[in-house]
């Protein structure tokens, strides 16, 4: 990959999530180029005089402009967040059939500009349509990135930060697994300054924590809609750790190639992120129940990926 490409983005799809993204984006100075695709043109252009008014007040200049999928063949990152929309009552993984034959032609036509850089998707179902992206755009797997657990596990800390009373950006601790409800809290190495949180709480306490945050977002879907705030936070701050090559964890969709005794498969995991996309993959020591919960999480995963490739 050529590491001296800049740092263009170009976000494919101008919904809540990606208008919200491109907002955080602005507001952090993270890029200095952002391009915005959107079938709805008049939305997306909408939404480009919309930020470019904000630029004066943002921490740097920026270029943010409307275009088309030609637009990615210097792009270092391509945010993809398009795609069918969850509706109340939907779980992530009943959009799946919809989003694969959607991403399949979006896929296809930014591969066709000549694009090399790195894939970053946020649809749901994020790890299968990561994996679809894989499959269609024939890049090393370590530049398709899932947003993965990125969002859980912000969930995560912020109630354990709430529970005892510090800065959630103190408290350390991941949700692995799928991005949706068989996803699981890793307890034996969540902590607060190296202090494990785990003993400091009853199994009844754990288990409303974990629900708490594996179905936040249908709470959220059924009192506004959508979600949209947490997850452009969490793409923001995805994006910075690449364009600014920081080598820093975080829970993205990354493939696996045994990591945790798991393979062929996108799923939520701590992962060294720079350039060059994923570095490595970091694997939590897992105790036996929460191996048993990872195992049948992925399992969740392939099935529906059965589905599609067989």
């Amino acid at each position: 990959m050529n590491v001296t490409l800049g740092n263009k983005v170009v976000l494919v799809g101008t919904g809540a999530v990606g208008s919200s993204y491109a907002y955080a984006l602005m507001n952090q100075g993270i890029s200095d180029e952002l391009v915005l695709v959107d079938l709805n043109e008049e939305k997306a252009k909408g939404d480009v005089m919309d930020l470019d008014h904000g630029i004066v007040y943002a921490p740097n200049s920026m270029s943010i402009k409307f275009g088309t999928y030609e637009d990615c063949k210097d792009a270092a990152l391509v945010v993809i967040c398009a795609g069918a929309a969850q509706k109340p009552g939907e779980t992530r993984l009943d959009l799946v059939s919809k989003n694969v034959k959607i991403f399949e032609s979006i896929v296809n036509q930014i591969m066709q500009s000549g694009f090399n850089g790195i894939f970053l998707v946020a649809t749901n179902p994020v790890d299968i349509l990561a994996y679809a992206t894989w499959k269609f755009s024939g890049l090393p797997k370590e530049r398709v990135i899932g947003s993965g657990t990125v969002l859980d596990s912000a969930r995560f800390r912020y109630l354990l930060g709430e529970e005892f009373d510090t800065a959630p950006t103190s408290v350390h601790g991941y949700i692995i697994g799928e991005h949706g409800d068989s996803q699981l809290p890793v307890w034996s190495s969540a902590n607060i300054s190296g202090t494990q949180v785990a003993p400091k709480l009853t199994e009844e306490r754990k288990q409303e924590i974990a629900v708490q945050v594996r179905d936040a977002a249908y709470k959220i879907i059924e009192s506004k809609g959508a979600t949209y705030y947490g997850i452009a936070m969490g793409l923001a701050r995805i994006t910075r750790a690449i364009l600014k090559n920081e080598n820093v964890v975080l829970p993205v969709g990354a493939y696996l190639e045994g990591e945790n005794g798991h393979s062929d498969v996108y799923i939520g995991v701590p992962s060294v992120i720079n350039r060059t996309g994923i570095k490595k993959v970091v694997e939590l020591s897992l105790n036996d129940q929460e191996q048993e919960k990872f195992t049948k999480s992925v399992q969740t995963l392939k099935d529906i990926q059965a589905t599609i490739w067989g």
